[in-house]
């Protein structure tokens, strides 16, 4: 049982209303996740300024997917993983990658796994990859840019992964399928 309070527009304080109302608009509810975050106002508009920017990154749905996913499978998110695999299926991401992460599986292709590789690697090395990992990333074809924004998506990952870690943040009945 969580000891945060999960808010709502009237609950929330006032920095977090719009941002609150911002996410009621977007996604048509406001996530448990958001609810949390919005007890600290900086915190709900970083992660959601993080989110927006790591989703137009130059990433494409399926490797957007790899990084959120392999983060939150390493972290043993138990809200991210379900959110993020609706979120997989919404943005038409292939059914066999979303359960190869989920799985801790082989992923389809080897461009996607080095993806998911160098993502594990940042996170388990805390950014002291090797010269041979990079060298890597970019054989597979990726490129500096997107080198840095795994760290992107990473800050995004470690705000919502850490708070659900804390907050015991309970899963939304629309993710609750996914879980």
């Amino acid at each position: 049982m969580s000891s945060f309070h999960i808010h709502d527009v009237d609950s929330a304080p006032k920095d977090s209303k719009p941002l609150l109302e911002g996410s009621l608009k977007e996604f048509g509810m406001i996530p448990n996740l958001h609810g949390v975050l919005a007890e600290a106002p900086g915190i709900l508009e970083a992660y959601q300024l993080l989110h927006g920017l790591f989703t137009n990154s130059s990433f494409n749905a399926e490797e957007l997917t790899v990084v959120w996913q392999s983060i939150n499978v390493e972290h043993g998110c138990s809200y991210c993983v379900p959110a993020h695999s609706m979120i997989a299926q919404s943005m038409k991401v292939d059914h066999d990658l979303i359960e190869a992460l989920r799985d801790k599986a082989p992923l389809p292709n080897e461009k996607l796994q080095v993806l998911q590789d160098t993502t594990l690697s940042i996170v388990r090395k805390r950014g002291h990859i090797s010269h041979e990992e990079i060298a890597a990333f970019y054989a597979a074809g990726f490129n500096k840019r997107q080198l840095l924004e795994i760290i992107l998506g990473l800050s995004q990952k470690i705000i919502s992964n850490y708070t659900n870690h804390i907050a015991k943040t309970p899963l939304d009945d629309a993710f609750k399928k996914f879980a």
